[in-house]
């Protein structure tokens, strides 16, 4: 707390700049997992090929995967987004694949019986009531994103890593103290602030 209220200014400065790169990596995660993960719940044989590839690449360790980004990207932030990115897809392509295959299907052929096209089907039925799974997958792809994250500032990626590693090389316990709480609350408030996203919708849709 003593080095919080003394360096506030470097501290907020550090948490935005961390928020913008899980923010824009967690986005543009999103608009590559939507269509995969709707493509796998329609079509089923390609989920397991699909699911291993994005398993192979959650293993890679994340220092790892910054470190054979940086000879085709160089250092900087969109490096850390497209590892970012690359690491948010397993649980969110998971997680929106598996709330549309778990739709009831009477709810489904009921909606076709009626004359609903395919299109319709899955914009009126299935999406939202596969939006509570899928609103899960991004609460834990946001939490990890936050931890993870931290490692970028190896790459020059910016974010509360920088304060973190800087107070290691310099013996400075409070700065790398600070910089881990901080990262902390980040995460904890992603984790509460989009589960009662979570619980709202359900409360909105279910009743």
């Amino acid at each position: 707390m003593h080095y919080l209220t003394r360096h506030f200014g470097e501290v907020a400065s550090l948490t935005a700049q961390h928020l913008l790169l899980t923010g824009v990596s967690l986005a543009i995660a999103l608009t590559v997992a939507v269509p995969a993960g709707v493509l796998i719940a329609k079509r089923r044989s390609l989920g397991t090929p699909v699911l291993a590839f994005l398993g192979f690449l959650y293993t890679i360790p994340s220092l790892a995967a910054f470190g054979l980004l940086v000879p085709f990207e160089g250092l900087g932030f969109w490096t850390a987004v497209t590892a970012l990115a690359a690491y948010a897809q397993l649980i969110l392509v998971r997680n929106i694949a598996a709330g549309i295959v778990g739709v009831e299907p009477a709810v489904v052929e009921a909606a076709r019986g009626v004359g609903m096209s395919d299109w319709q089907v899955f914009w009126t039925i299935e999406r939202p009531l596969a939006m509570p799974v899928a609103l899960g997958g991004v609460r834990l792809a946001a939490v990890s994103l936050i931890g993870i994250a931290t490692i970028a500032a190896l790459i020059d990626a910016g974010g509360l890593g920088m304060l973190i590693f800087a107070g290691i090389q310099q013996y400075n316990v409070q700065k790398a103290v600070a910089g881990a709480s901080a990262a902390a609350v980040l995460a904890l408030a992603a984790e509460f602030g989009l589960r009662a996203v979570e619980r709202a919708y359900r409360r909105r849709v279910f009743g």
